[in-house]
């Protein structure tokens, strides 16, 4: 405990007689024979503990007191007062004085006013303890809660995974029979049919084996200042030949004055570009081949501090069913070579920006996902859940 007192009082005589009392006590002394001359030695040594008069000519310990908590409001003031001040004594404890001694000073009371002060000190020192003790087992307990959760969540993923694995591995054996079966029959036919088998679950794990790769490269945020239009042009560029060739019209229309923003413009590419090529899919799928095929890519302002991204297609949609399961480990309606990564990891990323996505659609006439992501003019704005890199 720090057991410097500053001793405030206009006369000589009770500084001295005091100032000796207190330093055989073995607390470290200083004295000021001014309201003024106190706050500067209060500023320069910031005691804990201030004894001062209450009636001093250039100013009285009332403003003293009241200027000293205004600086640092758990210094411990112990007033002086005559006989006849008790008024203001009492004043003195509403601007929050330790305690008052009443004049002539009787070394027993003084004593024991500046052990309230000293408890208090100290109270408020284990009272600081504790807290810091209890927030720093709610953060452990917080990240235990996490790392429990993160675990659960690997080892579902890692379930899923085997499931998926399972499959592809009896997809290759079922297609081996049957090439085993053509071959010992002389059937073209059936080997033709396993080989078909073979050739769509090798493309499968190696789709897999990719995306897998991608998945693990979006596991962190690299935030960047950057145009949200960036990231749509880039997919909408980069897919137009292959829209093309499935007589499909791929366009983006782009929000003006969308002000940049902090994003992970690789990360938003990819949930776009998993998005379009899903809505590109789902269009060649569509049984109205005379319909005009469509896939738009959209920006827009969205409520509050957002940023939203709109791909609509007008291709076969998809039944309840299927709409509320396509966010899951693995799962795919894309046979023989879907994996079912590609929106596992958009909702990923999504979820690491702190953002949400939402699907509407209806067989028949076409899909709409919204991604909506927190504007952010800054950085470190918002609490990430994720990693986080900038």
């Amino acid at each position: 405990m720090n057991d410097t007192i500053l001793l405030v009082d206009d006369e000589k005589g009770i500084r001295k007689v005091l100032g000796i009392s207190l330093a055989d006590s073995g607390f470290t002394v200083h004295t000021a024979d001014s309201g003024q001359d106190a706050l500067r030695i209060f500023r320069a040594v910031n005691p804990p503990i201030v004894l001062t008069d209450i009636k001093m000519p250039d100013m009285d310990g009332i403003e003293l007191l009241r200027i000293i908590k205004q600086e640092n409001a758990e210094t411990e003031v112990i007033m002086f007062t005559g006989q006849g001040d008790m008024n203001l004594a009492i004043q003195s404890l509403k601007y929050d004085a330790t305690d008052f001694v009443t004049k002539p000073i009787d070394d027993e009371i003084l004593e024991i006013a500046i052990k309230r002060a000293q408890e208090r000190i100290s109270l408020r020192r284990q009272i600081r303890e504790y807290n810091r003790q209890l927030e720093k087992r709610v953060q452990q307990k917080a990240q235990q809660l996490i790392e429990t959760e993160r675990l659960a969540a690997v080892g579902q993923t890692i379930t899923d995974l085997s499931q998926s694995i399972s499959r592809i591995s009896g997809g290759l054996e079922q297609g081996l029979v049957i090439i085993g079966k053509g071959i010992e029959s002389d059937r073209k036919q059936s080997v033709q049919d396993g080989w078909k088998m073979v050739k769509g679950n090798v493309d499968k794990i190696h789709n897999l084996s990719l995306d897998l790769l991608h998945y693990g490269k979006y596991a962190v945020v690299n935030y960047e200042l950057c145009d949200p239009g960036v990231p749509v042009t880039e997919v909408v560029d980069k897919m137009q030949s292959r829209a093309r060739k499935n007589h499909v019209e791929l366009r983006a229309e782009l929000s003006p004055g969308l002000k940049k923003y902090y994003f992970d413009p690789g990360g938003v590419r990819c949930c776009l570009e998993n998005l379009v090529t899903n809505a590109i899919d789902a269009c060649l799928d569509h049984d109205k081949p005379e319909a005009v095929k469509e896939v738009i890519v959209r920006t827009a302002k969205g409520a509050g501090p957002v940023v939203e991204y709109r791909v609509t297609d007008n291709g076969i949609g998809m039944p309840e069913k299927v709409r509320r399961k396509i966010f899951r480990s693995f799962f795919t309606t894309k046979d023989p070579c879907g994996t079912g990564i590609g929106l596992m990891m958009t909702k990923m990323i999504v979820d690491q920006h702190g953002g949400e996505i939402d699907v509407q659609s209806q067989e028949g006439t076409g899909t709409e996902v919204v991604i909506r992501l927190p504007a952010r003019t800054d950085p470190d704005d918002g609490s990430n859940s994720g990693g986080l890199r900038v």
